[in-house]
């Protein structure tokens, strides 16, 4: 790993985890209310402060800890139909599938099990850098200053949302599925194009908190076309994960 990279530097503050106890996934679904639910309104306020929904029962999780405070930063889940449960849909199949151009993919012939849908990605207000907030001191608890962090902490907070993006590319790829799908803003798929995630829309845009679109990557385009730098941070990110969990790659039944 080279010295001043974004991987190294990353690394220093940042690890992900996999939320494989009901412990690990409940501080996901808080940050999604968090995000979700106080922040933007998109779900309804509860009692218990977490925002769920049936997806999350067949879903992986994964969760962003700042290092040196143990808090979590950020989640993204990977939502994965089971092949023993043909009845179960991605998000986009249950909400957008009339948006779908089932020319470029169709995901309901697609072989379950195969592939997944990359959802629920939030990052917490606390660990945005915003313009308006540069020169402001990011604090979780006014009486803790541990949570302050400090501009070099801070200066990799543009970084956690492409880090959860690679961790869920990453356990599609451990998973060894053929593609994955995610809803997102046009704008969004062109700045990870740059980067080199080369998704392809497969879906018309439509009103779903804002303008999106569904898009598409196939296996062949899960790290080949990464800059070296994102590379190495993807790598970081893929090893990761590979210590953490064990997982039964998916394999065709056609193949055997």
């Amino acid at each position: 790993m080279s010295e001043y990279s974004i991987a190294s530097n990353f690394a220093q503050y940042f690890k992900i985890r996999f939320a494989n106890t009901k412990e690990l996934r409940q501080e996901a679904f808080k940050i999604r209310y968090g995000v979700y639910a106080a922040e933007l309104g998109w779900e309804p306020e509860n009692e218990h402060k977490m925002e769920t929904d049936e997806c999350d029962d067949y879903a992986y999780h994964c969760l962003l800890e700042h290092k040196r405070t143990g808090v979590f930063a950020g989640c993204v889940r990977l939502v994965i139909p089971s092949p023993d449960n043909p009845g179960l849909k991605l998000p986009f199949e249950a909400n957008c599938l009339q948006s779908a151009r089932k020319d470029v993919i169709d995901s309901t012939i697609l072989p379950r099990g195969s592939f997944g849908e990359i959802s629920r990605l939030a990052v917490l207000e606390t660990f945005r850098r915003r313009e308006k907030e540069k020169n402001k001191p990011f604090v979780l608890n006014e009486v803790n200053p541990q949570n302050v962090y400090s501009e070099e902490e801070r200066r990799n907070f543009p970084n956690i949302a492409m880090g959860l993006y690679l961790a869920a590319v990453a356990l599609a790829d451990i998973c060894n599925h053929q593609g994955m799908f995610v809803m997102m803003e046009p704008r969004l798929n062109r700045r990870l194009t740059r980067f080199g995630l080369p998704f392809v829309q497969c879906g018309d845009e439509m009103d779903y908190h804002g303008m999106r679109a569904m898009f598409y990557l196939k296996r062949a385009g899960f790290n080949s076309d990464l800059s070296p730098e994102l590379l190495e941070f993807y790598k970081l990110i893929y090893n990761d994960l590979v210590e953490q969990l064990y997982l039964v790659p998916f394999t065709n039944p056609r193949d055997k």
